[in-house]
C-alpha cells in the first residue's frame, strides 16, 4: 500500500459534547463502498479519536471514473493496514473498542464485501457487537457528529427532525429525517445524480477526475450568465430532480462548439452549468419545505450531506435558503462530506444506542434504500 495515498484526518483533539464523567462508547467504523478505504475511531461524546482514508483516486484517474474490479482489489490490499493505522493513531487496541460498524451497502458490491467481511471477522474473533451500517445513513447522520464543529464550537448538535438534501456521485434525494432508521423520501432524481452530472461535464471538457471539485473551482472564475442551460422540472410541481437534460444540453453545445477552448470559455461554461444545477436544487427544495411542513410542524434545520455538499455554490445557496426560511443550516466539514470511516463509526454508535445490532448473518447489498430501514 502506497503511503502517499494515506490521508490522516487529525481530529483527535476536538472536544466532544458528552458527559465527561462517564466513559463514552467507542466505535471502530469501516467504509469501503466505492473508491476510498477508510477506518475511524469515534466515541459517543462526538470525538473523532483517529481517522484514516486510503485514496484510490490515482488508480482510477486514467480511466476517468471508478473501475469496480480495480476498486475491490485495492480495498483487499489496503483494509488491514488502514485498520491497524487507525488503532495505532488512536493509541488503542481492539480491547478498547466497544462496538464495530461497517458499511453493508449500498455500493460497489466487491468493495462492500471487503469491509464487511473484515468487520465480521473482527467481531466474531473479539466478541464485540457488530452494526451493519447503510452507507447513505452514514451521510445522513454525520452532520449530527460534526456539523456544529464545522461552524463554531458552541453550536448545538443537529436535532431530529431535519430536512436533508443528500447529494453524491450516485444519489440525489430529499429526505425528512425523523430519527435513526426513520427516513421519509420526499424527492429524488429521476435519472442522473448531481455528482454524476458534474463528473460527466468535467470529462466532456477534459478537466480530469474527480470532476465535481474541478468544475466548482473553475466556476468561481466564470460568468454564470454566459451560456444558457435548461432547468428541468423547475416549472413542474413536486420535489423530484432531473439532471440528464442539463448534461445532454452541455454535450450538444460542445458538439456544436468544437475546441480547443480557452480558459475563459471553460470557466464560463462551468459557471453556467453549475448555476443551472444550483437552481434545480433550490427549486425542488423550496417545494420540499412545503411538503415537510405538512408532515411535521416545522423542521428546524436544513442539512446538506454527501460528496456534492463540498460544492461551494450549492452550500452557499442552501445556507441562504435556510436563513430565508428561518431555519438553521448544517453541513459536515469538507473532509467528512465524501465517503469516510468517521461517518460509518458515528452511524454505528447511533444504531448501537438504538439497539440495532447484528444478531443473524447479514448479506451485503449493492442497493439498499434508506426507506427500507
Amino acid at each position: 500500500m502506497n503511503d502517499d495515498k494515506i490521508i490522516q484526518m487529525d481530529m483527535g483533539t476536538r472536544t466532544g459534547r458528552g458527559d465527561a464523567s462517564a466513559r463514552p462508547t467507542v466505535c471502530l467504523g469501516i467504509e469501503s463502498s466505492c473508491d476510498e478505504t477508510s477506518a475511524a475511531i469515534v466515541d459517543s461524546n462526538r470525538n473523532i479519536r483517529a481517522h484514516i482514508i486510503y485514496s484510490q483516486i490515482p488508480e482510477h484517474q486514467r480511466f476517468g471514473g471508478v473501475v469496480p474490479e480495480l476498486a475491490a482489489r485495492a480495498h483487499i490490499l489496503a483494509i488491514d493496514e488502514v485498520i491497524r493505522l487507525t488503532l495505532e493513531r488512536a493509541g488503542m487496541t481492539m480491547a478498547d473498542v466497544d462496538v464495530i460498524a461497517a458499511t453493508a451497502g449500498p455500493g460497489l458490491i466487491g468493495g462492500v464485501l471487503v469491509g464487511w467481511m473484515a468487520a465480521t471477522g473482527m467481531a466474531q474473533s473479539t466478541g464485540k457487537p457488530l452494526v451493519a451500517v447503510n452507507h447513505l445513513e452514514g451521510h445522513a447522520l454525520v452532520p449530527r457528529l460534526a456539523a456544529a464543529a464545522a461552524n463554531d464550537g458552541d453550536a448545538p448538535a443537529v436535532e431530529f427532525p431535519y430536512l436533508l438534501m443528500l447529494a453524491s456521485g450516485g444519489h440525489c434525494q430529499i429526505l425528512l429525517v425523523r430519527g435513526v432508521g426513520q427516513y421519509e423520501l420526499i424527492g429524488q432524481t429521476l435519472d442522473d445524480s448531481a455528482g454524476e452530472a458534474f463528473d460527466k461535464v468535467a470529462k466532456m471538457l477534459g478537466l480530469g477526475y474527480p470532476g465535481g471539485p474541478i468544475v466548482d473551482t473553475r466556476a468561481k472564475c466564470g460568468n454564470m450568465y454566459a451560456f444558457k442551460f435548461p432547468r428541468p422540472l423547475c416549472d413542474k410541481p413536486g420535489c423530484d430532480f432531473s439532471f440528464s437534460g442539463i448534461k445532454t444540453a452541455a454535450r450538444t453545445f460542445l458538439d456544436h462548439t468544437p475546441g480547443p477552448h480557452d480558459d475563459k470559455f471553460i470557466d464560463d461554461f462551468c459557471a453556467s452549468f453549475q448555476a443551472s444545477v444550483v437552481d434545480c436544487i433550490t427549486n425542488r427544495l423550496t417545494h420540499a419545505l412545503d411538503d415537510a411542513r405538512v408532515r411535521v410542524a416545522r423542521p428546524r434545520t436544513l442539512v446538506v450531506a454527501g460528496g456534492v455538499a463540498k460544492n461551494s455554490a450549492i452550500r452557499s445557496a442552501l445556507e441562504q435558503m435556510a436563513a430565508a426560511h428561518d431555519m438553521t443550516f448544517a453541513a459536515p466539514p469538507m473532509n467528512l462530506c465524501t465517503d469516510n470511516g468517521a461517518m460509518i463509526a458515528w452511524a454505528g454508535l447511533e444504531n448501537y444506542a438504538a439497539g440495532r445490532v447484528v444478531t443473524t448473518p447479514v448479506a451485503p447489498r449493492p442497493r439498499w434504500p434508506l426507506t427500507e430501514l
